[in-house]
């Protein structure tokens, strides 16, 4: 998954317009939320921060160029070919940033390996960014025709989109389709979907959908039904749950935990998580007394998701479902810290 996430679930287009090339002949990139980012991280020189989603590196270039002249950037992608453009945009920052492959859902073991810990700020940026929409290989956009992947990490093992459309019975592309897309023509489109297999590319797959349903708004049809696709695919939700509370793990006392979606499914998540993890006691209400022993370990810093500014999204309209969401880590327990020495 990419850091500055400018494309748009509604549309399934880049946020920003046709960019501009810098000196290193690559996209200009302004990233989403971009300098609410630095603040609400508290970026500072000496700082130790995480970009669990480095996409292009436009938010990791951001922290280092606040955190100069020592401060560090753990950053990682699942994408492999989105670390590769991050390694080249950041090599001017040298051995203050290390750039790997790897998914947020295993953070903790790579904070371990890399001795980065403890991190005073982790970003997760959530979503696709554009050089994988614009890229018709890896069969993100319905808008290009290009064999039906969708998988951030190629290399990895799991079922194509072309596989689950392919193979999977209509109860269960409904089930995907109304959990992962919140579609509610889903049915409609799971049957016509299997009525019609096999599938080989995106543009096969568009045009089953848009024969089954029509458009309605600005909506294309096929949004929703590629957005679970692309969720189930890479079990995207699943790595979130599991991710989050690994970040808690590894941010140091006071450090900060910034999180950006951009649908109702993830913020939901990441709303939920911080809810119980700054609350002491988790027991039901109707219990006579605490039995839980849970401990709160955020403090609620944003208790409304940050959104875009007016400026922003008249400079940027695809940037409005945007949602940022922040905590910070409180002292660590005894055990914790007997656990960490």
């Amino acid at each position: 998954m990419g850091s500055a996430r400018d494309l748009d679930p509604v549309d399934g287009q880049p946020r920003e317009g046709a960019p501009s090339s810098t000196h290193d002949g690559m996209p200009e990139h302004v990233p989403v939320l971009y300098q609410e980012v630095l603040e609400a991280l508290e970026v500072r020189p000496g700082g130790a921060y995480i970009d669990a989603t480095v996409g292009a590196g436009g938010h990791s270039a951001g922290i280092l160029a606040a955190g100069s002249p020592d401060g560090r950037v753990l950053a990682l992608d699942r994408d492999a070919r989105a670390v590769e453009t991050a390694r080249t945009r950041l090599a001017s920052f040298g051995d203050r940033v290390t750039v790997i492959h790897s998914s947020f859902s295993s953070l903790a073991d790579t904070v371990s390996r890399y001795r980065f810990g403890p991190a005073d700020g982790i970003l997760f940026d959530l979503g696709l960014s554009s050089l994988q929409l614009a890229d018709a290989s890896r069969g993100f956009a319905f808008t290009l025709d290009g064999p039906l992947d969708m998988r951030f990490d190629r290399s990895e093992e799991g079922p194509t989109a072309a596989e689950m459309v392919n193979s999977l019975p209509v109860e269960e592309l409904t089930d995907i389709l109304q959990r992962y897309g919140e579609e509610r023509q889903a049915w409609r489109i799971a049957k016509a979907i299997v009525a019609a297999r096999p599938y080989r590319t995106t543009g096969d797959l568009v045009s089953t959908i848009e024969g089954a349903v029509r458009r309605r708004g600005h909506i294309h049809p096929a949004t929703r039904t590629f957005q679970a696709l692309r969720i189930a695919v890479n079990a995207e939700l699943d790595a979130l749950e599991s991710a989050l509370p690994q970040a808690v793990q590894v941010l140091a006392p006071a450090g900060r935990l910034v999180v950006i979606s951009f649908h109702s499914l993830e913020d939901r998540i990441v709303k939920r998580f911080v809810r119980r993890e700054s609350t002491d006691c988790i027991c039901p209400i109707e219990a006579p007394m605490c039995v839980c022993d849970h401990r709160a370990t955020l403090r609620t810093v944003t208790s409304r998701p940050i959104r875009p500014s007016e400026r922003e999204v008249e400079a940027n309209p695809r940037a409005r479902s945007a949602r940022m969401r922040v905590a910070e880590r409180v002292g660590w327990s005894d055990a914790t810290l007997r656990e960490a020495g």
